[in-house]
């Protein structure tokens, strides 16, 4: 995009976020109204403004039709090309797929396209326009586009995408099916519409890409009867009422498009064209105004679960923002009929809890479900199944969890810490000695460098790549299996798996005091540079030495032994936050963002890293660190992202340490005290019960904690439990100034570790 575009955006983005902002504070009981759905749009943020309900399973956003990292999700803010309005979206994945069933209003002739497969067929259709003219809330998404002069809306129910074209010349118009869509990640193997004589539309896509076996059906009808329907077959213009090919394209025409609105409903399945017809009659009728205000009700009921008090407007629209955006994923993927694929590429029925898909777990086991078996815990039965479906289905727990497929992406086997958080708080209600064995099969596999693992107690850097951050992953996901092993009664199982939680130590030079390659004859990888990183094959996933010597977040007191000690501890990390050197290497992953020194807040392996301060008894210096990331690495604008969203982990960091705290270790259920943002947040945890979190004389400046108290009782720790938290009551900071470094210095009140 040329320079003056750029500012000629930028002036249009900040005058809507002017706009946007003021009417926000005339709906001050609206919580909607504080949702900007255009964060992340940006940057590298990669999330998309469509409309969707929480953990909905329609998506229906735009698509601009660009390839390009910076368009996973289908949309990005720089993009002035509208390719269509597709029901499926990834928000904030770093690796792009789904944007399926598109649909495009559009007038005019459509010429047959001979090359590539038809694949030009649609893009002469594709319109520009004006964000000026675009707009998003939850549950809804408008934009006018300039080609065909049309006002196109979407709404949505959990199932099914439900739009509204206003046709703004007069004369003939079209609707536009396109199954041939496709971007960089994912293409049609095969595809079919057809029309029967009631008007009803069915059909399905497959398609392969990063899911390589992805299956949905789906069910249209229009508001009013279409005067002609064309099928598309590989560009060109056939006969009949059906088209079935690699791509495939329906046009249906409307002499009287100008005349009313027209409406389309569309539901879509994994499983079946029954499903989705069932899917479809989620609207029964053709209420737009209904559904849109059904969507922003089912909103407002789940950002309520959360209230916060602060004069700063501002923050209050990054907050309901973040709390909107970890509620994308995981999205529901059962029909009506209960009906889904499986890992297993076969037909299953959900039983009596639904199924939901994408699981980006790498991200979201540290933040995201923690925060979900707050706020949640009516959804966990169907989240929890749907891993130990996959199980069942497929062999092993999932690793990344994509619309019924193993993508296999990034390390570890982070299933086992959301299953174990949930047993720790006692939220996992069925069947905790298959899951168990779940977890144990998922660890003793020989792929991913395991089969080191059990031989070695480290994974050899000249055999596998990525070595240190899968052995430290994995280290982590061990532990989560001692601990619910050691509460089950299963000692075998419990120290063996102790010893695997220990194997971190394994990768910790105490001369260099940095996690680092060792080579199958017991050497380090040299040359070594902390500060270098490789995307494709050095010892580290998307990070270096600095960001990944201190994922340990299970025990942090024995890392802070291996460096040495609480003094020696404090002083390297202080080092993390200080050294302003660049990322070294020729191949850098793009993912290393948000920096604060080699501290990486855009990227999750550092998502732990400010809170470690607490249990080597400086907590003061976590307060300034994590009200430093809170303050400038989160804004309230299309940018306002320090990486990629990543189904919702990086909104989910936002949303605890902005109420005042974090669950270190992802499943041992004690969140641990930062800095709270809000003058007073109301949680609505399980069973109608609420906690209340005050800080009083917060400001910008008063951001050190003197003095906590838990249900009027001075508390002496650092950290509150799940427990605590789920049984309501009132936590009180009393906020200040100036460090208080006597508080929580004593070791007794920092957090648990697995070292005692």
């Amino acid at each position: 995009m040329r320079t003056e575009n750029i500012i000629k955006l930028i002036g249009v983005l900040a005058l809507m976020s002017l706009l946007w902002g003021c009417g926000s504070e005339q709906k001050k009981d609206d919580l909607t109204a504080y949702v900007n759905p255009f964060i992340g749009t940006g940057g590298h943020g990669h999330t998309f403004p469509g409309a969707v309900l929480p953990f909905g399973g329609v998506q229906l956003s735009p698509d601009n039709g660009r390839n390009g990292w910076d368009w996973c999700s289908g949309y990005h803010i720089s993009d002035r090309t509208i390719a269509g309005f597709s029901h499926l979206h990834l928000s904030g994945t770093g690796i792009g797929d789904l944007c399926d069933i598109l649909v495009l209003p559009a007038t005019g002739d459509f010429a047959e396209d001979t090359t590539q497969g038809g694949d030009n067929f649609m893009k002469p259709h594709w319109s520009t326009f004006s964000h000026a003219k675009e707009h998003a809330e939850p549950g809804y998404y408008s934009v006018f586009l300039d080609k065909p002069q049309v006002l196109a809306e979407l709404t949505v129910t959990r199932r099914a995408g439900f739009h509204r074209y206003t046709f703004h010349s007069q004369g003939a118009g079209k609707v536009v099916f396109d199954l041939g869509f496709h971007i960089n990640w994912d293409h049609p193997v095969k595809t079919m519409l057809r029309v029967d004589s009631s008007g009803l539309i069915t059909g399905y896509r497959m398609s392969e890409g990063w899911a390589r076996d992805q299956r949905v059906y789906f069910a249209a009808r229009f508001s009013r009867p279409f005067n002609t329907f064309t099928p598309v077959k590989g560009g060109m213009k056939i006969n009949g009422t059906k088209t079935e090919g690699v791509s495939t394209q329906g046009i249906f025409d409307f002499e009287d498009a100008g005349t009313e609105p027209l409406l389309l409903k569309v539901g879509i399945s994994s499983a079946g064209i029954a499903g989705a017809v069932k899917n479809m009659e989620e609207i029964p009728g053709w209420d737009f105004e209904g559904v849109r205000r059904k969507a922003h009700d089912a909103w407002n009921r789940e950002l309520g679960k959360i209230r916060i008090e602060t004069p700063d407007s501002t923050y209050k629209h990054i907050f309901y923002t973040a709390f909107y955006h970890t509620m994308m994923a995981p999205f529901l993927f059962s029909d009506e009929l209960g009906m889904y694929k499986g890992a297993d590429g076969k037909t299953h029925h959900s039983g009596k809890y639904p199924r939901y898909t994408v699981y980006s777990l790498w991200d979201t086991y540290r933040a995201e479900h923690p925060l979900l078996t707050l706020v949640q815990q009516d959804r966990l039965d169907g989240i929890l199944g749907s891993m130990m479906s996959f199980y069942h289905e497929y062999g092993l727990l999932p690793v990344w969890a994509l619309v019924g497929n193993e993508t296999n992406t990034m390390v570890g086997y982070h299933a086992i810490p959301v299953l174990a958080d949930a047993y720790e708080k006692g939220l996992l209600k069925e069947n905790p000695e298959e899951v168990l064995e779940a977890m144990k099969k998922s660890s003793m596999t020989d792929i991913e460098g395991l089969k080191y693992v059990r031989e070695l107690g480290y994974i050899p850097a000249d055999k596998e790549r990525h070595s240190v951050s899968k052995g430290l992953e994995y280290a982590i996901d061990d532990w989560c299996i001692a601990d619910m092993a050691r509460k089950m009664g299963k000692e075998k199982d419990y120290l063996y798996y102790l010893k695997r939680a220990g194997n971190y130590k394994n990768y910790f030079d105490p001369h260099t005091r940095f996690m680092r390659g060792k080579m199958a004859d017991g050497s380090w990888r040299t040359p070594f540079n902390p500060l270098y990183s490789s995307h494709q094959s050095f010892d580290y996933t998307e990070g270096n030495a600095w960001q990944y010597t201190w994922l340990v977040p299970h025990d942090v007191k024995g890392l802070i032994q291996l460096m040495g000690g609480r003094k020696a501890f404090v002083k390297k990390l202080d080092s993390l936050f200080s050294l302003n050197k660049p990322v070294e290497g020729e191949n850098a992953s793009p993912d290393i963002s948000g920096l604060i020194g080699q501290y990486a807040h855009g990227n999750e392996p550092s998502h732990h890293i400010a809170y470690m301060y607490d249990y080597a008894g400086t907590p003061w210096k976590t307060q300034e660190r994590v009200r430093q990331i809170l303050t400038t690495l989160y804004f309230d604008d299309f940018n306002g992202l320090s990486g990629n969203e990543d189904c919702g982990q990086m909104s989910a960091w936002f949303v605890l340490s902005s109420i005042g705290f974090y669950q270190e270790n992802p499943a041992d259920g004690n969140y641990v005290f930062g800095s709270p943002l809000f003058d007073k947040a109301e949680i609505k945890v399980g069973g109608g019960r609420t906690f209340t979190v005050i800080a009083r004389n917060n400001s910008k400046k008063n951001l050190y904690i003197a003095k906590v108290l838990l249900n009027g009782k001075e508390l002496k720790r650092t950290y509150v439990t799940w427990e605590e938290i789920n049984a309501g009551g009132t936590l009180v900071f009393e906020m200040t100034g100036k460090p208080v470094k006597t508080w929580g210095s004593d070791p007794s009140w920092s957090p648990p570790s697995m070292t005692k």
